[in-house]
């Protein structure tokens, strides 16, 4: 039991967590890319994001993990995004941190649900057993180079958002 839930229950809990956060972190970075501040659809993105890593440290886990690695480098990530969002009201170089923080925020979830994905579903762990193969580093290599150019474009379209943050 984790939280009073079974431990499947609070992995289905867990996914839809993140797969919540992968959306709205997809919704609003582009947004921000393209000049557009969607204020509740990036507080969703943050706090799902970080229900992720939260949940993530809950497992019953041995030892420390690349997960809880990346989980741990995560929530340091956020917290630049939420110090930048909340505290500086994405004023001066406020806003080139968010944009950074929050498009590495949406890489690590999109990192992990391609580790996941490949471990998880039957047809591409045939492809990819041992995550080494070319189809597993190509859509890591894919997920890597489209978070860098959204990451590129937030910064520059965050210079023309208008926050209503702070």
């Amino acid at each position: 039991m984790i939280l009073g839930l079974s431990v499947q229950a609070f992995v289905m809990l867990h996914v839809a967590i993140s797969l919540v956060g992968i959306a709205t972190g997809l919704v609003a970075l582009p947004a921000l890319a393209a000049g557009r501040w969607l204020g509740g659809w990036n507080a969703a993105f943050l706090i799902t994001t970080a229900a992720t890593s939260i949940t993530g440290f809950l497992f019953p886990i041995g030892g420390i993990t690349p997960a809880l690695v990346v989980g741990a480098i995560s929530l340091v990530d956020l917290a630049i995004a939420l110090v930048a969002l909340y505290a500086l009201g994405l004023r001066g170089r406020a806003r080139i941190a968010y944009a950074v923080s929050a498009t590495i925020a949406l890489y690590f979830n999109l990192f992990v649900l391609v580790v996941q994905s490949f471990l998880k579903i039957p047809a591409l762990q045939a492809l990819a057993p041992t995550q080494t193969e070319l189809p597993f580093i190509a859509a890591q290599s894919l997920v890597l180079a489209a978070s860098v150019v959204l990451g590129a474009t937030a910064i520059l379209g965050s210079r023309h958002a208008a926050p209503t943050a702070a």
